[in-house]
């Protein structure tokens, strides 16, 4: 059986987004010395499923996702995306903790920037805008400029701005790092919403347990220095997630505490982490006795 319980030559079948085998990736330090970011990282994100990539701080998070986007190339390994060699274009959309707009552009203007690189007619750039500002309930903010809204609208121009291109696969740098804790909830469930309507494979990286736990059809749990698959663990709790207490669900209650391990002790492991060695691990007591929801890979 496969993690995901479906029988291996099923699961093979099924059409992958991004596939990875073996990538490495290092980076030149002081005085010639290299940085080890990846070691032999495998992982693939099937077509239409939303797959988070967890893991404490230099575990190479970001350095995956600018692989799989094509700014970076790896210096061992596979790396395909649909099929092909990455590379930068209209059918990989980015989210970044940052926003990155433009701020002598409105919301409206930062959308239709990213859409001339499809081939619409300036009246067709403008409706498909307006479309995906409405869809992020910003209809009425269309003509303000970034420093006129908050981080929560901000962060949701940008999502407008990735997800008017219509992209076969969303990546997302920690995309509610940076806004506070409500807002973040509410950020969740629009992305779910948004995700639901077009169900575009997505590559979404979290240091976060419980954002990871809600969002997600797959959790690979990534290691630090140099960044690794430790593990990767399947979620299964019923969807649409935000029509009930996700949270109060015995499911999540058990990976929740057993994700929280397994992070816990990654950093206490950690030789270069402020906390390495600080206290005994326990992973093992705190693992669910079956295991019912995590599949090690």
């Amino acid at each position: 059986m496969s993690a995901g319980g479906l029988p291996r030559d099923t699961a093979a079948s099924v059409a992958q987004a991004v596939l990875l085998e073996g990538v490495s990736k290092s980076f030149r330090s002081g005085k010639g010395s290299r940085t080890e970011a990846l070691r032999d990282v495998t992982l693939s994100v099937p077509e239409g499923k939303f797959v988070t990539l967890l893991g404490p701080s230099g575990c190479g998070k970001t350095t995956l996702l600018r692989i799989v986007d094509g700014l970076i190339a790896p210096d061992i390994g596979r790396v395909e995306v649909y099929g092909s060699a990455p590379r930068p274009g209209p059918d990989i959309g980015l989210v970044f903790q940052s926003f990155r707009l433009i701020p002598w552009l409105t919301a409206q203007a930062n959308v239709e920037f990213a859409l001339r690189s499809l081939a619409l007619s300036r009246p067709d750039r403008q409706a498909q805008a307006h479309e995906y500002l409405g869809l992020v309930g910003l209809t009425g903010f269309a003509q303000a400029y970034p420093a006129e809204l908050s981080g929560g609208m901000k962060q949701r121009v940008a999502l407008a701005r990735a997800l008017a291109c219509e992209p076969r696969i969303l990546l997302m740098d920690e995309p509610f790092a940076s806004i506070d804790a409500q807002t973040r909830e509410l950020m969740q469930v629009e992305l779910m919403r948004l995700w639901a309507r077009r169900k575009s494979a997505v590559l979404f990286v979290t240091h976060s347990v419980d954002e990871a736990i809600v969002l997600s059809d797959q959790i690979v749990l990534l290691g630090p220095r140099p960044g690794r698959v430790v593990e990767s663990l399947d979620v299964d709790l019923d969807r649409p997630r935000w029509a009930y207490d996700t949270r109060s669900d015995a499911r999540y209650v058990e990976l929740r505490r057993y994700l929280s391990a397994r992070m816990r002790d990654l950093v206490l492991a950690d030789p270069q982490s402020e906390f390495f060695q600080r206290e005994p691990t326990s992973t093992e007591t705190a693992a669910p006795e079956n295991e019912p929801t995590a599949s090690g890979r």
